[in-house]
């Protein structure tokens, strides 16, 4: 669409839907590799899943902070695509290499040096080995990780999802039958475990970059960015204006993924049957979560365009209606949830006692579905705005504060004094926690981004 044109608010939401459904549908593939990896290797071995669980849990800690940095860049390359200024966005992704530069960095010396984390997390001595031997196959996956999270984002900010959605779900088809190659052995290859899931992973991240770095040249659409040309110098005030986006994004990102994976390790100290309930109610929340999440990354990349291209009116009245098309959503799917939990808990498994947990779980599950969609949706479009770091400190405040020592404190510290039988040897206590939290988080944001829209001319 030209910027001359007229758009209507029809049209536009039609476009958001189509770019969604499009990220979805990747993001559903990217959550298979954990699903396929944690099946292949729970049918090798309790040890390898086990030590699949910690370092997988280390790395997406790692992995999602640091790409939490350059998903943020998006709304910067929509609103030079709005503003007709192919070459800065050009530009400014070759100025991004130098920030990815930093963050591998970064990312790999975490991962190839885990044992302070291990320690703090207290992994069995045994165990510990074959985490870190994990870890430093998945430390030199890193690289291409990033740098495909930064062709997403870029596709992401031209419209064209598409492509990174094709490479995601091509990507399934080749990862499913290395995983279980490599961790199994087979036709002169030796049986590695968890480490053959790390190695088919680290295949996969250089297959699909590789492809996008030849799509750069060989599409018609990246010709005007003129992407290769010769690097520039580090623009420090450029590379300062990245930071001060990305790094603050990226922490929040580190506080809502730790605040999910260490609630499962004070699960875990109330015994199998509450550590496979709770597995499942996470596994639902976090495939619950990914829509939200496209319809967020699909809005924000159209009101930055709208920002940059000067029409203010349009990006403001597709905020208001995505936002109470994100909160619908969220309502769908979180009564959903609620009506058919006992249905959904015996797809998963087939014991008495992990369904009726599991269906009630999933009751505050829903609760904390519907604040989910509303919070992330607005976290992203705040980002258009470069609002970064107050959202950075409510989820410090309520996601590690309330959500977690919270639900730590009803499940452990609070029983003799509030006589809860609920919060005895069940993960009950973290979820009703982590639902206020994430409730008192989804007000906070919604009145920052209504205060914001209001202000803008």
């Amino acid at each position: 669409m030209s910027r001359s044109s007229r758009p209507t608010t029809r049209h536009e939401l039609g476009h958001i839907g189509r770019h969604a459904l499009t990220v979805l549908a990747g993001q559903l593939a990217v959550m298979a590799f954990g699903t396929t990896d944690t099946i292949v290797a729970g049918r090798y071995s309790d040890d390898a899943v086990a030590a699949l669980s910690v370092g997988a849990a280390i790395f997406v800690s790692v992995y999602a902070s640091l790409m939490g940095i350059f998903q943020a860049l998006l709304p910067l390359w929509a609103e030079q695509r709005g503003a007709g200024q192919p070459l800065a966005i050009g530009r400014s992704l070759r100025q991004s290499m130098y920030l990815c530069l930093a963050a591998c960095i970064v990312g790999m010396a975490v991962l190839l040096q885990p044992d302070p984390l291990l320690r703090w997390t207290h992994v069995p001595a045994p165990l510990q080995q074959e985490v870190k031997r994990y870890l430093a196959i998945l430390a030199l996956g890193l690289p291409p990780a990033l740098l495909f999270r930064i062709y997403g984002a870029l596709n992401q900010a031209l419209g064209r999802p598409q492509l990174v959605t094709a490479l995601q779900l091509a990507s399934l088809l080749l990862k499913i039958p290395l995983s279980i190659w490599l961790t199994f052995g087979g036709l002169g290859m030796p049986a590695m475990g968890a480490a053959g899931c790390a190695w088919a992973t680290l295949a996969v991240n250089y297959t699909m970059f590789g492809i996008a770095l030849r799509l750069t040249r060989r599409q018609a659409f990246y010709a005007p960015l003129a992407l290769w040309q010769r690097m520039e110098r580090p623009d420090w005030p450029l590379l300062a204006r990245f930071a001060r986006l990305g790094i603050p994004a990226g922490l929040a990102i580190l506080v809502e993924v730790t605040s999910f994976t260490l609630m499962a390790l004070f699960v875990s100290r109330q015994g199998t049957l509450a550590s496979a309930s709770h597995q499942i109610a996470a596994n639902l929340a976090a495939i619950c979560y990914m829509v939200p999440l496209s319809l967020a990354i699909a809005a924000s990349a159209r009101v930055s365009f709208w920002r940059g291209a000067a029409n203010e009116v349009l990006a403001r009245k597709l905020i208001a209606q995505c936002f109470w098309l994100a909160a619908l959503m969220g309502i769908a799917l979180s009564a959903t949830l609620f009506i058919a939990r006992e249905l959904i808990a015996g797809l998963y498994t087939s014991s008495p006692q992990v369904i009726a947990l599991t269906a009630s779980l999933l009751g505050w599950v829903a609760i904390y579905h519907v604040a989910d969609a509303v919070q992330t949706f607005s976290i992203f479009v705040l980002r258009c705005y470069r609002i970064t770091v107050l959202p950075l400190v409510i989820y410090c405040v309520l996601l590690w504060g309330g959500g977690l020592a919270g639900g730590y404190w009803l499940a452990y510290a609070a029983q003799a004094s509030l006589h809860w039988s609920l919060a005895q040897g069940t993960p009950m206590p973290f979820w009703a926690a982590s639902a206020g939290a994430l409730i008192v988080t989804a007000m906070a944001f919604s009145s920052i981004l209504y205060r914001v829209v209001r202000a803008e001319p």
